[in-house]
């Protein structure tokens, strides 16, 4: 049986990483209500822009369409958006699990992943699957000022190497932000862009394009593609503090759990302590009179 110091020093263990640990669940609470009021007031513009941009690529016939040009799956570039820090659960994991489902699934392409987040920068360079080129070292630091501008240039570098032959497809991998406790995997195709599916294929959207069609593939498609991947950043970013404030919360109650059973123990061992010091003085004091 531990003495009671051992018992006190696992007590004292306990309580100071269940202090850490819900210091760190109120600190992702108050980032995530920023993260999703960001995503939130950002959804519906880029799922309306989306729709606008598949009816107008699947209704071009300029040349210059160049962003929904099928060339196949011989070079795949996979964008893993996750996170820079750990401590959330599963959150990173299921993106590393989804890519590993996408590469079986093309087994025959040349696949190469660009990390937009730490965790996946760190996992892919050891697998040596890793691609930079045109992206900076450090491409997860885009997290350090998360804005659109700092987004639209990572989407421009995308775009420029899709234009020049590089990639004959590009998917973006990231978790949705449901709520706090739910983030849900996302596989979005992200070049070439994709004609509209379901009810919206059926629709004939007649369009007046003004100024002109092919002001509109230079500026409105490329603009839409970059806002595309910022929602997904930002769809990361919030689903990150809600699972870690998820995680961290389990983690609080798990050692409060752990320190009351320590504190019971501790109770129990003190108590034999006590008994076993009284049969002592009393067995002398019996030996005395004897």
């Amino acid at each position: 049986m531990a003495n009671l110091k051992e018992i006190r020093n696992r007590i004292s263990s306990v309580n100071s990483t269940m202090q850490i640990t819900s210091a760190m669940k109120m600190v992702s609470a108050a980032k995530l209500k920023r993260a999703q009021d960001a995503i939130t007031q950002m959804r519906p513009y880029a799922e309306k822009l989306q729709e606008i941009l598949s009816n107008v690529a699947s209704n071009v016939e300029s040349t210059e369409g160049v962003y929904s040009e099928e060339r196949g799956s011989n070079n795949m570039l996979i964008v893993a958006i996750n996170s820079n820090r750990g401590l959330c659960g599963g959150f990173n994991s299921s993106i590393i699990k989804e890519i590993t489902k996408i590469k079986s699934r093309y087994s025959d392409a040349n696949i190469k992943v660009l990390p937009i987040g730490k965790k996946a920068h760190e996992h892919y360079t050891k697998t040596k699957e890793i691609h930079l080129d045109g992206f900076g070292e450090r491409p997860y630091e885009v997290y350090g000022e998360l804005t659109f501008d700092n987004v639209a240039k990572i989407a421009d570098e995308v775009m420029n190497q899709f234009k020049d032959g590089t990639w004959d497809k590009v998917i973006v991998v990231y978790n949705k932000f449901k709520n706090a406790a739910v983030q849900i995997v996302m596989t979005e195709q992200f070049l070439p862009v994709l004609p509209p599916e379901g009810a919206a294929a059926n629709q004939s959207t007649d369009y007046i394009y003004e100024p002109s069609e092919e002001e509109i593939i230079t500026e409105l498609i490329p603009r839409s593609l970059k806002v595309q991947l910022y929602k997904g950043i930002l769809d990361s970013n919030a689903g990150e503090h809600g699972a870690r404030m998820t995680a961290m919360h389990k983690a609080t109650d798990n050692a409060k759990d752990i320190k009351d059973e320590l504190k019971l123990f501790y109770n129990k061992a003190r108590q034999a302590a006590i008994t076993n010091e009284i049969l002592e003085i009393v067995g002398g004091a019996e030996a005395l009179n004897g």
